[in-house]
């Protein structure tokens, strides 16, 4: 008896009437679907059934009969089995890929209960601090809480805190139901003051928006773990925590500002001291070398010599005018240097700090901005005089608030601008500058650079911006 065989068509593909074989050089619609790994083409077929569809012939073997395979079944190379089995694997491939991507972005993607932790992604985000509730001073911020710690402990003793259902039973007993979640209120409420006082305690100055969303997250698992007794915190309990944990970051605040400002107030009058100090001495001074004078004057006068009148009496004016502008300096508290520096090596070439001096030698205010806080001294550019220094330091600061570099501190006097640009603005406010030098020296810190070429390879510290401008150097 011989075996007959059909062609068993993959899934996908039309299905042929019954008793057909493919034509020579016959090849399947690239439309199909590939056919799957080891799929038999030919199956051993049943006795036909009259008028039976094709889609009713059922294969009972998978085993081929490799002579009648056609050609399209055939695995050489650049076949349109080969091409199908390509096809296949490209999109496993690209299955794959895509799983991995859903993946990762399942892994990315934040829940709804997450709460952002960072205190340094959240300070950016907020900006320059607004106080929730302004006073005049850290007193009154701790006056307030004192008063709000009182209603908090007042609401707990009228049970107030949290709101749970009285109608839950516990063994179908309405008394023991009301024990169990008067009991479980109390340890729901003990673990909430708990994350509570734990958000005051971690305050940080200036932050208090991660501390409400950690309270409000466990305020939301509180929720949860108690929805089966209708129990939760109480909205009007956990708004006084949140006042709470606004007045204490506003007092945090006010306690860092007004730190601040004693420290810029005591080194104000420090500099105040130590000038009103040097033109004091350098009075005593000027008063010593003008008696000298005016007595080496009389001699020579009682001499008769008219030469050494005339240089005498001409030294001893410019001891006057010396000693006129002392104390001028002296009685004028506005009076003083103003400067213009800069840093390269330790802030980069486009900033600079603008700042005033009443000492009488300025330059030595310079050395100690320049001493050990910095790697590099400073460079000057401008330092000149005026009457009213205190008016064009404010005027150059207020021609540069928007390029401040500190935003937050307003007393910081550095700015992203170039020493030309603060020429241009100088040159409008008063006029003829008698030196002014746009181009720094940096000489240590220029010097400093051809020793970073030969150790940058072993110095993972040194400064991206360094490290450019000396790997193009060096190639």
């Amino acid at each position: 008896m011989t075996t007959d065989y059909r062609f068993n068509a993959p899934p996908g593909w039309l299905v042929p009437s019954y008793g057909w074989t493919p034509p020579k050089d016959w090849n399947p619609d690239p439309a199909w679907p590939p056919a799957p790994a080891d799929w038999q083409f030919w199956t051993i077929a049943p006795a036909p059934v009259p008028n039976a569809p094709a889609a009713t012939l059922t294969p009972v073997s998978r085993e081929p009969r490799p002579e009648a395979v056609p050609p399209a079944a055939t695995s050489g190379e650049g076949t349109p089995v080969a091409d199908a089995e390509a096809r296949c694997r490209a999109l496993q491939t690209r299955v794959t890929e895509l799983q991995a991507e859903v993946e990762r972005l399942v892994a990315s993607a934040e829940p709804q209960d997450d709460v952002e932790l960072s205190d340094e992604r959240v300070l950016q985000e907020v900006g320059i601090y607004r106080y929730h509730h302004p006073l005049e001073n850290a007193a009154e911020y701790k006056d307030e809480l004192a008063a709000l710690s009182d209603q908090v402990k007042e609401t707990v003793r009228l049970g107030q805190a949290v709101l749970v259902s009285n109608m839950f039973t516990f063994n179908n007993s309405l008394a023991k139901g009301r024990k169990m979640t008067g009991e479980f209120s109390k340890l729901m409420l003990r673990a909430y003051n708990a994350e509570a006082d734990n958000c005051v305690r971690t305050l940080r100055a200036g932050n208090v928006t991660t501390a409400k969303k950690r309270l409000d997250a466990s305020v939301t698992a509180i929720a949860r773990l108690g929805s089966m007794m209708e129990m939760r915190i109480n909205p009007e309990y956990h708004q006084l925590r949140f006042l709470e944990l606004e007045l204490t970051a506003d007092f945090l605040m006010k306690v860092q500002v007004e730190k601040e400002a004693a420290r810029e107030e005591r080194d104000r009058l420090r500099e105040e001291r130590r000038a009103e100090q040097e033109l004091a001495a350098e009075r005593e001074r000027l008063t010593k070398e003008h008696d000298h004078y005016v007595n080496a004057l009389n001699a020579l006068q009682r001499a008769g010599d008219a030469i050494a009148i005339a240089e005498l009496t001409q030294k001893l004016a410019s001891i006057v005018q010396a000693i006129e502008h002392n104390d001028f300096r002296l009685a004028n508290i506005r009076a003083g240097y103003v400067y213009v520096i800069s840093n390269t090596g330790a802030f980069g070439p486009n900033v600079v700090k603008i700042g005033l001096t009443r000492r009488l030698k300025p330059m030595e205010r310079v050395h100690e901005l320049g001493s050990a806080s910095v790697p590099f001294p400073f460079d000057v550019h401008a330092l000149f005089f005026s009457a009213d220094a205190v008016r064009v330091e404010a005027d150059l600061h207020r021609a540069f608030s928007s390029r401040r570099v500190n935003r937050v501190n307003q007393r910081r006097e550095f700015f992203f601008a170039t020493p030309a640009e603060v020429r241009t603005v100088l040159l409008e406010q008063v006029g003829d500058l008698l030196q002014f030098t746009q181009e720094p020296e940096a000489t240590q810190y220029l010097q400093s650079r051809g020793y970073w070429r030969e150790s940058l390879p072993a110095q993972p510290g040194v400064p991206n911006e360094h490290a450019t401008v000396l790997s193009r150097e060096s190639s």
